[in-house]
């Protein structure tokens, strides 16, 4: 399905007068002018949505781009498109996009980060796609785990910290039942408490924490418990507790 997509991006690419020469781009308006891929991407990644198709094809024409280019700017045209007076684009399209991409054997960088610091971060958007990524299934991937389920699993929980506790404790708590997604969960719960947005509550997390089966000199593990413990919410509510804690377990 990706490379399907990849292809038929590059041949819309072609027929905008972009090609690719080994790792870098060139447009035929200057030809003798090399391109990154992160240019190609702001340059027309965009323009796909001008496209005289439908919204669903314009957005596996987008997400094909996003295949070939490897660039988050498309995930950012994608989310533009979203929130435009076209929008919303169609949500089945949308997250079996992002589903497809976190799965993937291949390098998710983008597609992280575009759910980290765009649809989580965002409260208005955060439940809804959290829910669409992984909690509407996290019951299925535990029941009837394959590499592909766990590796989508996996990458969700770890970008996970802005999204508030309250609609990610459940998931959390069903993704422990399956040991191959502890060290994910506790990479979700650090991320909780560093990231500037990020939530939990100290109780419930330390709770949690207790369940994972981790290697005791797991990187952090120390830490996070005791300012857990402390009643500590985030890094950032908090100056100095981390330090405190460093301190206390070293």
């Amino acid at each position: 399905m990706e490379m399907r997509a990849e292809e038929a991006a590059r041949r819309w690419l072609a027929d905008q007068g972009v090609r690719q020469v080994r790792e870098n781009w060139v447009s035929d308006e200057e030809p003798d002018v090399l391109l990154t891929a992160n240019q190609v991407a702001h340059s027309w990644a965009g323009d796909v949505f001008a496209e005289d198709l439908d919204a669903a094809d314009q957005l596996r024409l987008a997400f094909g781009l996003l295949d070939l280019l490897d660039e988050y700017w498309v995930t950012c045209e994608i989310r533009f498109a979203n929130e435009s007076a076209d929008g919303p684009l169609p949500a089945d399209v949308l997250w079996d996009g992002y589903r497809e991409r976190l799965e993937a054997d291949r390098d998710a960088e983008a597609v992280t980060y575009s759910l980290w610091v765009d649809w989580f971060e965002d409260h208005a958007t955060s439940a809804s796609a959290f829910a669409a990524v992984l909690g509407i299934d996290i019951d299925r991937v535990v029941a009837e785990p394959t590499e592909a389920l766990l590796r989508r699993a996996a990458r969700v929980l770890e970008c996970s910290g802005p999204v508030r506790w309250t609609v990610k404790e459940l998931t959390y708590r069903t993704a422990m039942r399956l040991p191959a997604l502890h060290a994910a969960v506790f990479r979700g719960l650090l991320a909780s408490f560093h990231d500037v947005y990020g939530d939990l509550e100290p109780a419930a997390a330390l709770a949690l924490l207790g369940w994972l089966d981790l290697p005791t000199d797991t990187p952090h593990l120390a830490e996070l418990r005791h300012v857990l413990a402390a009643g500590h919410k985030n890094h950032y509510r908090s100056p100095g507790a981390w330090d405190d804690a460093v301190r206390s377990c070293s």
